[in-house]
């Protein structure tokens, strides 16, 4: 197994630590201890990609197991914030973030079955969905203000308003580019 794996499996280690760690230690560590291990959780994402791709140690169930690891992570998150903060733009946000993800996997799966997966690959505003989802939670875990004076809850709860507009705008992208891809190969016929 090399380093690039290790740490994806890392990341999906961190998610049950991250559970009790919220749920089960003192109020005033548990939400930055969680924000803490959600936030370098999240840097292993970046780093098992550019390590692997920097090393050449690319192999199909990395490119299978990097994604299912941050999906994961996040429906996790979100569930514990649902279940501490629950108020509704929340509770809102997750449904359409979680919502989202379980369609593009299926519509990706889909897709790859009828041999046109090319067309719904990651775009710049999923990277940039994704950019806003992952400082939102680390900032709602996080909940105390920073330093004393700078609400980090509150940046959080509208990155996370922010993150599932675009995850819904992303969304809707994939829906169409799919729709487009199945026509055009429906177009060409069953010889190609």
């Amino acid at each position: 197994m090399n380093l690039p794996m290790m740490l994806t499996w890392l990341r999906i280690a961190a998610i049950p630590l991250m559970v009790v760690v919220f749920l089960f230690t003192p109020t005033e560590f548990a939400r930055p201890a969680s924000a803490w291990i959600f936030g370098l959780a999240s840097l292993t994402d970046f780093l098992d990609g550019y390590l692997a791709r920097r090393w050449n140690q690319q192999s199909a169930f990395g490119a299978f197991l990097d994604p299912v690891a941050d999906k994961l992570i996040v429906a996790v998150a979100l569930v514990l914030l649902v279940f501490s903060d629950g108020d509704l733009p929340i509770v809102i946000a997750t449904a359409v973030i979680i919502g989202r993800e379980v369609f593009v996997s299926a519509l990706r799966e889909w897709m790859a079955s009828r041999g046109i997966s090319a067309a719904v690959k990651v775009s710049p505003l999923g990277k940039l969905k994704t950019t806003a989802q992952m400082f939102a939670i680390l900032f709602l875990l996080y909940y105390f203000p920073l330093f004393g004076v700078i609400d980090v809850y509150l940046i959080g709860y509208w990155l996370l308003m922010i993150a599932a507009l675009l995850t819904f705008v992303s969304g809707a992208q994939y829906a169409q580019a799919a729709v487009a891809a199945v026509a055009r190969a429906e177009a060409e016929g069953p010889e190609h």
